[in-house]
């Protein structure tokens, strides 16, 4: 736990450039956090690290420069289980922003019916060794069968190796599975790496989603040019396979990380990752206004 007298880490750009790629209507971000304000939401006494406030009107505001019409905000570990932090801007997003909630697995069915009635669409798992709160896989499984009789999904994120053994297990989850980030997977092992070509087969099956966001995660490198190459690489691999099972999100604003990153230099990516318009409405529009139901 975080001594009481950390600093706080100041972890996005609180004056974002625009990018230079106008994104078509619509476009969501589909994976980003809230932090705060901690007068309001206090953190959550097992976090990791102590962020500086990264409040709903600022992720507001980041997605007017950017262009961003939608997004999903997923429960951070910052939070904890106390997911009302996401709530708040869920609300305040009048139908353009829903949520992906922390809960345990013992979690009650009221509570489930609750979170999903306030605009959350699914539930995520850790399985990171930085990040407390990893749950067992057959624990998770049991409850999916809960989380389909409230329309949820499954959210995981893990550890790249982890691809090998928790494949099998998530293919019978009883609602769709959605993996963060690539899988973690390292992208300077480049494309023919086994923990890569692991999560490229999983994705074969229909259960699977996965969300082409973490290029500035899984090549770290804010040197390298261009920008985040081996990353988007990866990520566009997945989109020319999988079109319609692909998601985007920033990340914003970026928890645990080597750098800052370029919000705009983010969305500018895109033009590699999905680059031709009906890839770019997929990405950004149809798959995450479908599979996240967002309100007309």
């Amino acid at each position: 736990m975080p001594a009481a007298l950390d600093p706080p880490v100041l972890t996005y750009d609180p004056h974002p450039a625009p990018p230079a790629l106008r994104l078509p209507a619509g476009a969501c971000d589909s994976h980003v956090h809230v932090f705060g304000p901690a007068d309001r939401f206090p953190y959550a006494a097992q976090r990791n690290f102590t962020p500086v406030d990264a409040p709903r009107e600022a992720l507001f505001a980041l997605h007017r420069t950017l262009g961003i019409g939608r997004c999903v905000i997923v429960q951070s570990l910052v939070h904890g289980f106390d997911n009302r932090v996401v709530e708040d801007a869920i609300a305040a997003g009048e139908g353009r922003y829903l949520g992906v909630a922390l809960v345990p697995v013992d979690v009650p069915d009221a509570e489930l019916q609750r979170l999903a009635a306030a605009g959350f669409r699914g539930v995520r798992f850790n399985f990171m060794r930085h990040l407390a709160g990893a749950t067992d896989v057959a624990a998770i499984l049991a409850l999916t069968h809960r989380l389909k009789a409230v329309g949820m999904h499954l959210q995981v994120h893990f550890q790249s190796a982890l691809v090998h053994e928790l494949g099998e297990p998530l293919a019978r989850s009883a609602v769709p599975v959605v993996i963060d980030h690539m899988g973690r997977v390292d992208a300077s092992l480049g494309p023919d790496h086994a923990d890569f070509r692991a999560l490229f087969e999983l994705l074969a099956n229909p259960l699977f989603r996965v969300k082409v966001s973490g290029i500035d995660r899984v090549d770290a490198d804010p040197a390298s040019a261009p920008l985040y190459a081996r990353g988007v690489e990866l990520a566009q691999r997945l989109v020319a396979a999988y079109p319609d099972r692909c998601l985007w999100g920033t990340d914003w604003p970026h928890p645990n990380h080597t750098h800052v990153p370029r919000d705009a230099a983010l969305v500018d990516a895109l033009q590699r990752i999905a680059p031709s318009p009906d890839l770019l409405q997929r990405l950004l529009v149809t798959n995450p206004a479908h599979f996240y139901r967002f309100p007309s």
